[in-house]
């Protein structure tokens, strides 16, 4: 039975809506058809790129090995070079995974944060966040939101407060068009108020709790639904005897 996710930080930005409803249809819908890939396989490309140094050759070889699905490959095999391109040069006096993180959006409902890596060069430590959606990248008060709130977590922890946030962002151009790698310097990207992004946070909470009631219902109405046939049918069966 499909079920509400509960979303991550990123996530809650991009279904973001002034109207709850919107919300609530955009996470029923990603409820009922979810995407049956990740991203990981690139997250570890820049670990081998970033802490052992492999060539670009092996790491694209081991991708296309080790993913049996045609369309999910070449998506991967898209992004890497422009991955590749950024990191290319980059040497790391050291690489640390993250734990998760979770942030109060209100009503109990507690949102995951999953930085993937920071890395320090130089005595500056770097935090890079990846988008690697083909559409509909951050932008505007959802873009503002999501830095909002990574500030907020970032500066609860002393060792990540003063780390180069920046996202790395490899959505198209235009509709149809190749992908391409935009640094975003989240320094320039204006911040949400407190008030305001307290508003915001509460009309998502609202709209994932109508998307949750809904599909409650919905596979409610499944079960009852499956009940009448069952009773239906052994009905059918006692008049045949």
């Amino acid at each position: 039975m499909p079920r509400i996710s509960i979303p991550s930080l990123q996530h809650l930005a991009r279904n973001w809506n002034a109207d709850p409803n919107r919300i609530k249809k955009s996470l029923v819908d990603l409820a009922q058809n979810p995407p049956h890939f990740n991203y990981n396989p690139l997250f570890n490309a820049v670990r081998d790129m970033l802490l052992f140094s492999h060539p670009y050759s092996e790491i694209a070889e081991g991708i296309r090995r080790a993913i049996p699905r045609e369309s999910v490959r070449k998506n991967l095999i898209e992004i890497l070079p422009l991955v590749q391109s950024h990191f290319d040069g980059i040497k790391p006096d050291f690489i640390q995974d993250i734990d998760v993180r979770f942030y109060s959006v209100g009503r109990g409902l507690m949102v995951p944060f999953r930085p993937p890596l920071i890395y320090g060069v130089g005595g500056q430590i770097y935090f890079p966040w990846f988008s690697f959606w083909r559409t509909r990248a951050l932008d505007g008060e959802r873009l503002a939101l999501f830095v909002s709130i990574v500030d907020e977590v970032l500066g609860q922890d002393p060792e990540l407060e003063d780390a180069d946030f920046h996202i790395l962002d490899f959505s198209c151009v235009g509709r149809g068009g190749p992908r391409v790698l935009r640094k975003v310097d989240t320094k320039i990207i204006p911040r949400v108020s407190q008030e305001r992004r307290n508003e915001m946070l509460r009309i998502f909470a609202e709209g994932y709790f109508m998307a949750q009631s809904e599909l409650a219902q919905k596979v409610q109405a499944r079960q009852n639904q499956r009940s009448s046939e069952d009773h239906a049918s052994a009905e059918q069966e006692e008049l045949l005897f």
